[in-house]
């Protein structure tokens, strides 16, 4: 046991002896480390030293060359003030010698530029312009207008020539050739004619000059047709005398027609409620048409009948009666009375189909236009109480629903009762024979049986 102890206590003195060694020779690893450490951070903190020195002496440099150029600048902002105040004591006196020198002319140079911009206003928004002859007379017009010095004598000629160009040509009636854009941006040389400066016309109806863009435009939209009509045939006339719709406005006045709702305009106004009653308005003239045809043949072929009352055809309501009359000769006349009523009665329908649905229809057309009237003031109102009555052109397109199906319903209703009482008195022209042919035979056959 005490050799055990002894054994342990030895590699124990051993174990000890190694883990010193170990550490002093890391200590002394350590200890060069950190020798060589600082050589190296010297040798780094003299370069960082010498690199600061150098640009420290550069930044020296740089603010001295700073400084110079800021001495040089103020001298030059002291030269350039004294300068300036010596200029404008100049241009002082330069003013008052020019107004000594310009006397009256001021006032003339001034009434000569206002006089250059109204002119150039007026002429380059004329369709005299339009004409090629005259396409660069503004020109003068607007160097005079922006000149800073008094007009020479030829820029007043100049003047004086556009005013009494444009005076002269205001009662000429020219025709002459032009490139005119058409509204889907193609361009035709037209041969077209100029009244006065009032208008502009062509085969097709009235043009205008877009003096913007320095081109000549047929109108998005030409005038009323009766309008438009003299026009064409004053262009087309080459000889003696036409008449033809001028606007002394310049314009004004034409695009204001261009504006007016065409008659298919108005109408699509009415939207459903319009559309149905046009529609009611066809079937009831078509209804119309047919029945007049068909009581037309009718009465034909009745007075047709009428001449050959013994030989009765079938293809009429009279020849129709007389067979059912001939058929019951033998019967008494009570009898025979009745039997004419009968067939009468038989043809009543086919005479009268349609005449009641026309009267309908005529009824029935001005409730549809008060109940388009209707619909139209609520969307009205409506419209009021959401934006106001601030813009009447919010109001106008409901107004107009209610006023045009209005109209249209008695437009529809005026030719319908038309129309009917014409099919009536047909139908009713029909029967009213057919009741003198069955008075008659009963007539004669009561007197046959009272002999």
């Amino acid at each position: 046991m005490k050799k055990v102890i002894n054994f342990v206590l030895l590699a124990a003195s051993m174990t000890a002896g190694l883990v010193a060694t170990t550490q002093a020779n890391q200590l002394d690893d350590l200890l060069k480390q950190v020798k060589n450490d600082r050589v190296s951070e010297a040798k780094i903190d003299k370069k960082r030293e010498a690199e600061f020195l150098s640009q420290r002496a550069d930044k020296t440099a740089l603010l001295n060359k700073a400084k110079k150029s800021l001495a040089d600048q103020n001298a030059r902002n002291t030269r350039l003030t004294k300068e300036y105040a010596a200029n404008e004591i100049t241009l002082s006196q330069k003013e008052v010698e020019l107004d000594n020198a310009t006397g009256t002319l001021g006032e003339m140079f001034g009434v000569s530029r206002a006089a250059a911009a109204d002119a150039l206003g007026q002429i380059s928004t004329s369709i005299v312009s339009a004409e090629p002859a005259f396409s660069n007379r503004g020109e003068a017009l607007r160097r005079i207008a922006n000149a800073k010095e008094i007009p020479s004598i030829a820029d007043l000629e100049e003047l004086w020539f556009a005013l009494q160009t444009e005076m002269t040509e205001s009662g000429k009636i020219s025709k002459f050739s032009v490139d005119v854009t058409k509204l889907d941006g193609t361009t035709s040389t037209e041969t077209i004619t100029r009244l006065g400066t009032f208008n502009l016309v062509a085969s097709e109806g009235y043009l205008t000059y877009n003096d913007e863009v320095g081109q000549v435009q047929p109108l998005p939209k030409q005038p009323a047709g009766y309008i438009t009509d003299t026009a064409s045939d004053f262009f087309e006339t080459s000889t003696g005398y036409a008449g033809v719709y001028i606007d002394p406005s310049r314009g004004g006045i034409l695009s204001l027609e261009t504006r007016k709702k065409t008659v298919e305009e108005f109408f699509h106004e009415g939207k459903e409620v319009g559309y149905a009653i046009t529609v009611l308005l066809i079937i009831g003239c078509l209804i119309a048409l047919e029945r007049l045809i068909v009581l037309g043949g009718m009465s034909s072929k009745i007075a047709k009948q009428e001449k050959n009352l013994d030989k009765p055809n079938e293809n009429n309501p009279l020849g129709r009666l007389l067979k059912v009359f001939y058929d019951n000769q033998s019967a008494d006349a009570e009898t025979l009375e009745l039997k004419l009523d009968e067939a009468i009665l038989r043809e009543t329908p086919q005479v009268d189909r349609g005449v009641g649905l026309i009267k309908m229809f005529a009824a029935i057309a001005p409730l549809m236009g008060l109940l388009g009237t209707v619909i139209g003031m609520i969307m009205t109102f409506q419209t009021i109480t959401l934006f106001g009555t601030g813009d009447p052109k919010i109001m106008a397109g409901n107004i107009s629903l209610a006023l045009v199906t209005t109209a249209l319903g008695l437009i529809c209703a005026l030719p319908l009762i038309l129309v009917h009482s014409v099919v009536a008195g047909k139908s009713k022209s029909v029967l009213q024979k057919l009741d003198e042919q069955s008075a008659g035979l009963i007539a004669a056959i009561a007197e046959k049986g009272s002999k």
